[in-house]
């Protein structure tokens, strides 16, 4: 366990949640809550929610904090306020496939360098950030993500474009691409779906 590092993972509330993955809200939970069970594996988690969605994570062994309500950016910033001093990284909360082992690695990596990302297998986002002063983190997620991380002097980890750790999900197709890889409930999820729709 990397016990040094908090990581922060902000996930959408229920309405936001329902927008992606075909609308969909279990799929969306489980994806959420398999990310967060493989990153507690690896260090403390401070994940920003709705309430409606909190206890969720709760039960998993995470500390939850309420959403601002202001958009991703602003729910970054508050998990990192809250996570408090020493290294801090912020996982997005859709990476069903992710490995404790990958992420455990990231942020061995990310140890011997200030600011640290990982880009998403799009080539365009990011998945992680990290820092070792969280004071120092200047989150830019959003579109084109990638590159302004690295205008940021963020510096890229270098992962194999079929890691877990660089397959984010925003389309059911997405999910089912990454088939024999996914977390128990998000496989759970997908079988379900898959039963309503015969």
């Amino acid at each position: 366990m990397t016990n040094t590092w908090t990581i922060v993972v902000p996930v959408k509330g229920t309405a936001a949640a329902k927008s992606r993955l075909g609308g969909d809200l279990g799929l969306a939970r489980a994806i959420a809550l398999d990310t967060v069970a493989v990153a507690l594996l690896v260090a403390r988690v401070v994940v920003v929610t709705s309430d409606a969605a909190a206890a969720g994570f709760r039960a998993l062994g995470a500390e939850t904090v309420q959403d601002p309500g202001q958009g991703l950016h602003a729910a970054v910033l508050y998990g990192i306020k809250v996570a408090g001093p020493g290294p801090v990284a912020v996982l997005q909360g859709d990476l069903p496939a992710i490995t404790s082992t990958e992420l455990e690695f990231a942020l061995r990596l990310a140890s011997a360098i200030e600011l640290a990302f990982v880009g998403d297998a799009a080539g365009t986002g990011t998945t992680l950030i990290t820092a070792l002063n969280p004071e120092r983190h200047r989150p830019a997620f959003g579109e084109g993500s990638r590159a302004a991380h690295r205008a940021v002097s963020y510096v890229e980890l270098d992962f194999d474009d079929m890691s877990g750790l660089r397959s984010d999900v925003d389309t059911w197709a997405d999910v089912e691409r990454l088939e024999g890889r996914l977390g128990l409930r998000t496989a759970a999820a997908l079988e379900t779906l898959r039963q309503s729709a015969r």
